[in-house]
């Protein structure tokens, strides 16, 4: 009967151990308690009202999602700052009547990331990502926003793997 319970309590103990070693997040165990969203700027040629605010939003949200991480105003140990550098609508394929089939719009983030803590995974980087869609009409409203938050689900989720999944 002892016997028994020490092959419970060795496989309970390896259960336990084991479930510190993955996440469902994929991120890895950082040493940081606080993390920092300065508002992204948008510094883009073409100006989409309220983006900017938007996109913070959006990061700071990720971050809470998938972390332990408590959101703070300063001084946090990890720090995201940068500028939304590109919003553009490019036709993409044209019909006979030389008007835009298939039009794209893409949208481009610089991040500064800083980890107080651990100075070698600071960088700068670009992301960006688009959505096609038909030439046809110019999204608007609604249609719009969906596209815009289709963008930024993507693009904050690379920030998320570049800064704390290391992916």
């Amino acid at each position: 009967m002892k016997f028994l319970k020490l092959i419970s309590f060795i496989l309970l103990a390896i259960c336990f151990n084991s479930c510190s070693v993955y996440n469902f997040t994929g991120a890895k165990p950082i040493d940081a308690k606080t993390f920092q969203v300065n508002f992204f700027q948008n510094n883009a040629e073409l100006i989409e009202p309220g983006i900017d605010r938007k996109f913070t939003i959006e990061l700071q949200e990720i971050i809470q999602n998938q972390t332990n991480l408590s959101l703070t105003n300063s001084n946090g140990d990890l720090l995201y700052e940068g500028e939304i550098v590109e919003y553009r609508i490019t036709p993409m394929q044209a019909t006979a009547a030389q008007t835009a089939a298939e039009s794209r719009l893409t949208i481009s983030v610089n991040v500064r990331f800083s980890n107080k803590n651990k100075e070698a995974d600071n960088f700068e980087k670009r992301f960006s990502f688009y959505r096609d869609y038909s030439g046809n009409s110019l999204p608007t409203g609604s249609v719009l926003n969906d596209y815009i938050d289709e963008i930024y689900e993507r693009i904050t989720q690379d920030i998320f793997n570049e800064s704390l999944a290391k992916w």
